[in-house]
């Protein structure tokens, strides 16, 4: 597997907690929700589009749109049109349960066709009265929308070059590696050139790239790995028989990890130098050569994530510059993968420039810049906002269409909205309003959008707009959840409180007991996980009632983004940086009590939490270091210790070399300061955060003289522990924060 799978797939791993965690405690609600999606069925003259709302008691209703006028409204008189479908089809027809499809209308004409009872008709709009088709006219299948990527981009892109690995371009000689070093003999003839004297068992030159005039010729002398073995025990196999040791190589902070030193040979002059750029020891050298093959190109990523660089090399020349070079005093954001968030780097083949994702300015924002200078022509976006992802780039009008947040002032500063700049950071348009997290459709001429948004406290809210301006056509729809609220659901609240710098917002959700009453105490369960690679309070409308697992035993549950964690400005994001312990646990207890000053009835005398994977470090971590406020942990496959775990991941946020502030963030390290009461659940072939880092922190709480509960489940992989994990998760729960025993549960199964 390729290094930047394993990143992706280390990073997607830690996240997935945090989705499994949201699963687990999101229950299913008793009422529906209507008028919550449109599936919009778009004319072929882009002028309308009509849609059907599916209501209550198997009720529906068809709407159109007139986006020429910027009217909605009933496509039809139903209840005319039902007595036409009654007396055609000699059976009777509900008013509001038309049982039609593949409508398309003739706005001109004022007439719709659709099929009903197997036939085609045409329906008169004024008398709606009907007329069977032989054939079907104008009659299209219903579809869902579909939004199709935008960038102008005509015909294939022609190919770089692609340097020979063996054989130069005018075909003279042939490069290759003997005894570690590298030769390259000439095709006609006997005559045999060895290029370079320095390579070694352990230090081998490796693949050879040849330069267009083939008289010069690029290699990376490689020194692999040393990294160390995980070993996982299968104590229980499903065939019996004896346990299975599973081993494989994991690379742990500090570990030496391959490093590609770049080396220039002249075959004419029999030359051989090393460009100054620094071993490429984070992960592999991807070179991008310039069509004409004269350069290439290749990002380099420091180990540490301080320095980032894209490096241009002229093959001819040997000679090398950077086009960009950042150097931050924490950290550069290099590990979000392209399908969770922006690339850094987005290359603009003929114009010569690169769109740069950067937060140099304090904030996630893009730059252009001008590739033959190597410096910036301008930045794109600015201001106190974060750019979250890049939907497309058009490289003819020079257009970025992006979603970003934070910009809307009054709002949650992690709601999503979508917009469209200018290269030159001029046309900047807001595309969606409304205070909600937006969701767009595209017309299929990419004129209007509909615009979906909603809140975790509001039902979704559908408006069409234009492209061009951002502008309201038309009001669409407003959910329904008349049937939900009736069911008993409540939304969870938003609130926010001032953090620990007395200014900076603090955004969480509270989701109350069932039959709540204020005049009672309850305890209070923060769902935790503080990962540095996103935010995690959920922001969309959903009609599960979440947490309820929790909420229905009693419970209060809150989940809260503190200092740390990402999508806000650096100077937030930075909190973690060489300190993961913080988990912005300073923030999250400010807001415990505020939320508390108001509320009576919310119980801070009483506060458990739990988490997984980063979320199992932490919440371990409230007890250790904040026991004044948390009593009560479950941590489950915890990384209690980041230096046995991923490289790739903490080194991104603990930096590099590894130093004392490890040591300072371990739970291990400091699991004599445990106070509250802890259970620490883990499966023995956890194959993201190795299980020892669990047992050497039960080991270190047994020296430390302190009493924990755990439990290690049989064939379990990364995760709560399954059924078992759950239960026994939410027993440990009762017992010390309701006070409730757990039932012999051997005397009832």
């Amino acid at each position: 597997m390729k290094t930047s799978c394993r990143l992706i797939l280390s990073f997607v791993l830690k996240a997935s907690v945090f989705i499994w965690v949201s699963f687990i405690f999101t229950g299913i609600s008793k009422g529906n929700v209507y008028k919550s999606r449109i599936n919009a069925q778009w004319s072929e003259n882009k002028s309308h589009f009509w849609y059907r709302n599916d209501l209550a008691k198997g009720q529906r209703e068809f709407i159109l749109v007139d986006m020429i006028k910027g009217m909605r409204r009933l496509a039809f008189d139903h209840k005319k049109l039902a007595a036409s479908l009654s007396k055609i089809s000699q059976n009777q027809v509900e008013t509001n349960k038309l049982p039609i499809h593949g409508l398309s209308f003739d706005l001109n004409n004022n007439t719709v066709s659709f099929r009903a009872f197997g036939r085609f008709f045409i329906c008169e709009l004024k008398t709606h009265e009907l007329t069977q088709l032989e054939k079907p006219k104008n009659v299209t299948k219903e579809r869902r929308s579909e939004t199709k990527d935008y960038n102008n981009n005509k015909g294939r892109k022609p190919r770089s070059y692609r340097p020979s690995r063996e054989m130069s371009p005018d075909g003279n000689w042939r490069a290759f590696v003997r005894d570690h070093n590298v030769f390259v003999r000439a095709t006609k003839g006997e005559e045999e050139i060895q290029l370079s004297k320095d390579g070694k068992d352990r230090n081998s030159y490796q693949a050879p790239y040849w330069a267009p005039n083939s008289k010069n010729l690029f290699v990376f002398r490689v020194q692999p790995r040393a990294i160390g073995d995980v070993h996982l025990v299968e104590s229980s196999p499903k065939d019996g028989g004896r346990a299975n040791l599973r081993t494989r190589r994991y690379a742990l902070p500090g570990d030496k990890f391959t490093a590609h030193e770049l080396n220039h040979f002249d075959i004419e002059k029999k030359t051989h130098t090393k460009p100054e750029v620094g071993s490429i020891d984070f992960r592999e050298p991807r070179l991008k050569w310039t069509r004409d093959g004269r350069y290439f190109r290749y990002q380099k990523i420091d180990r540490g994530h301080q320095r980032f660089r894209v490096i241009e090399v002229d093959t001819f020349t040997g000679k090398f510059r950077n086009i960009i070079d950042e150097v931050a005093e924490t950290f550069i954001w290099t590990e979000h993968p392209k399908d969770l968030g922006v690339p850094l780097v987005n290359w603009l083949d003929k114009t010569n420039e690169i769109i740069y994702l950067s937060e140099k300015d304090g904030w996630r924002h893009l730059y252009l810049i001008d590739v033959k200078a190597g410096k910036t022509k301008n930045q794109i976006t600015k201001g106190k906002f974060v750019v979250r992802y890049v939907d497309s780039i058009d490289k003819d009008k020079r257009q970025i269409w992006f979603r970003a947040s934070g910009l809307d002032k009054g709002q949650d500063p992690y709601l999503m909205h979508y917009y469209r700049v200018n290269f030159d950071g001029t046309g900047f348009t807001a595309l969606t309003e409304g205070n909600g997290w937006h969701n767009i459709t595209y017309s299929p001429d990419r004129k209007y959008i509909i615009d979906q948004y909603s809140r975790v406290d509001m039902a979704p809210v559908h408006n069409l707009r234009r492209v061009s301006d951002g502008s309201l056509v038309c009001e669409l729809e407003k959910a329904d959840i008349t049937e939900l609220e009736a069911s008993g659901w409540k939304a969870p609240e938003v609130f926010r409180a001032s953090g620990r710098d007395g200014k900076t917002g603090i955004w969480g959700i509270i989701a109350r007991p069932k039959d709540f009453d204020p005049k009672k105490k309850y305890p209070v369960l923060e769902d935790m996980y503080a990962g540095p690679h996103d935010s995690y309070v959920p922001k969309q409308f959903s009609a599960g009632r979440r947490f309820s697992s929790w909420t229905d035993m009693g419970f209060v549950v809150v989940k809260i983004d503190g200092m740390g964690t990402a999508n806000r400005s650096k100077a937030f994001h930075d909190v973690c940086w060489q300190n993961l312990k913080d988990a912005g646990f300073p923030d999250r207890i400010l807001w415990h009590k505020a939320y508390a000053e108001k509320n009576p009835w919310y119980d801070i005398s009483r506060v458990g939490i739990h988490g997984g994977s980063a979320g199992g470090q932490s919440s371990t971590g409230a007890l250790l270091f904040h026991p004044e406020f948390y009593k009560v942990a479950v941590s489950s496959c915890g990384c209690h210790d980041n230096r046995m775990d991923k490289a790739s991941w903490n080194e991104q946020w603990m930096g590099y070399p590894v130093g004392p502030h490890y040591s300072e963030s371990s739970n291990i390290d400091n699991a004599h300061r445990l106070r509250g009461r802890l259970l620490l659940i883990v499966g023995e072939l956890d194959n993201n955060v190795p299980p020892e880092s669990t047992l050497r922190l039960a080991d270190a709480l047994i020296k430390a003289n302190k009493d924990y509960d755990m439990i290690v489940v049989p064939g379990a992989g990364h995760g709560g522990g399954g059924r078992h994990g759950d239960r026994r998760r939410k027993d440990f729960f009762r017992k010390y924060l309701l006070g409730i025993e757990r039932p012999n549960y051997n005397l009832t199964n």
